[in-house]
């Protein structure tokens, strides 16, 4: 019987790693495009996090930049304010001099970030709801001066605004991020409504669900692969774009796209690029219904996501992580989820996702990951009161 032992274990079939238990999907019939697109095999690191809470006292925090030379962090909150903390925690009062932001929904102070010059020109990036009319609002970009006390905004400009405007004060985007040349990218959603969405699909009249390229002097860039369509559009055909990176060692651009019921995308952006919504998805229709004609394979006449979620975790920002504190982890995707309040870990391999990891579960709507300057993960929870948290590996 010894001897027969590895002939028996020859024999039995090799089990693949279950993915995560996210619970029913919406469309489960659906064939993806290639294997690896979904329900990625369920990962596991051993991580555990010791967790510092910075601050505890934010409203509905967004966006988040770290200040060079241990200067600190500025933290944007949704109902118009933005904030210096130290490293210890110490919270200012309101910085002074913020763009007016219409505050209501998923609307108001958006995200935030730092020129690669910001050591020496104080300049930083805001988005933001603006104002547009009596009822209107429209995602705005500014760029703005900080003072060195950290207090006041100044020379403070907008650069872009989202056209048209609208009266429904969701899917806004937005996150802003500098691109290897030191220009800027900037995010949108489709304005949520029926009617709004359709515009998705019009990039010549509307700059809804678009990705948004600037140059480094900020002048909106010339896409060669789109002819005809308004100024500084790289790519169309999204829903709602929360997060947004860029790839090391690729410069390629990858976002994060809210679906409807399911159908959340990462994506990776080509220059005049159309990634299908409204006209097909990965999920539903919050009433049940089919969205578009109910076909969910986006190729050949769109482009396909390299990798989507059914149920919807409502994805947020996302970063690659480079860094010495969390070794095995270069070169993965870590991402906020705010529906499904954790912290996911994607493995990657070059375009490919090999597995996924949730982290934090039912922790809080984690709304925007960063990488702090000795290698430690930061995130915001997007709640009031909302936090600011450090998390570094749990000692042994």
């Amino acid at each position: 019987m010894l001897r027969a032992l590895p002939l028996l274990l020859l024999a039995t079939p090799v089990l693949a790693q279950a993915p995560v238990d996210d619970g029913t999907p919406n469309l489960p019939d659906t064939m993806p495009a290639f294997a690896e697109q979904t329900d990625a095999p369920e990962i596991f690191s051993g991580i555990t996090f010791d967790e510092e809470v910075i601050s505890g006292a934010l409203a509905h925090p967004w966006g988040l930049a770290i200040l060079p030379d241990e200067a600190g962090y500025v933290v944007t909150e949704r109902g118009g304010s933005l904030r210096h903390i130290t490293r210890d925690g110490t919270m200012g009062p309101e910085i002074s001099g913020v763009p007016s932001v219409r505050a209501m929904r998923q609307g108001g102070l958006l995200d935030v970030t730092l020129a690669p010059d910001f050591e020496q020109s104080r300049v930083l990036y805001l988005t933001y709801s603006a104002r547009d009319g009596l009822v209107g609002s429209a995602t705005a970009l500014a760029r703005a001066t900080l003072s060195e006390d950290h207090t006041a905004l100044e020379a403070v400009t907008e650069l872009w605004r989202q056209t048209p405007a609208s009266a429904i004060p969701a899917h806004f985007g937005s996150r802003v991020i500098v691109q290897p040349d030191g220009g800027l990218i900037v995010t949108t959603g489709d304005r949520l409504t029926p009617e709004n969405r359709e515009l998705a699909q019009d990039p010549v009249n509307a700059a809804y669900g678009v990705v948004v390229g600037f140059a480094p002097d900020g002048s909106l860039t010339a896409n060669d692969a789109l002819r005809d369509v308004l100024p500084g559009i790289v790519s169309y055909g999204h829903r709602n774009i929360q997060g947004a990176a860029i790839q090391p060692g690729t410069d390629a651009l990858w976002t994060l796209e809210h679906g409807p019921a399911g159908g959340d995308e990462l994506n990776i952006v080509e220059e005049g690029g159309n990634y299908g919504w409204p006209l097909v998805s990965y999920g539903v229709n919050y009433n049940g219904s089919d969205v578009g004609t109910g076909e969910q394979a986006h190729a050949p006449d769109f482009i396909e996501p390299r990798y989507y979620w059914d149920p919807s975790i409502a994805p947020s920002d996302m970063v690659f992580y480079q860094g010495e504190m969390f070794a095995d982890w270069q070169g993965d995707i870590l991402l906020g989820a705010l529906a499904g309040q954790s912290l996911v870990r994607l493995d990657v391999e070059d375009d490919t996702i090999l597995g996924e990891e949730r982290l934090r579960v039912g922790e809080g709507r984690v709304r925007d990951v960063e990488i702090d300057e000795n290698g430690a993960l930061l995130i915001l929870i997007d709640a009031d009161p909302g936090a600011l948290i450090r998390l570094t590996p749990a000692a042994e």
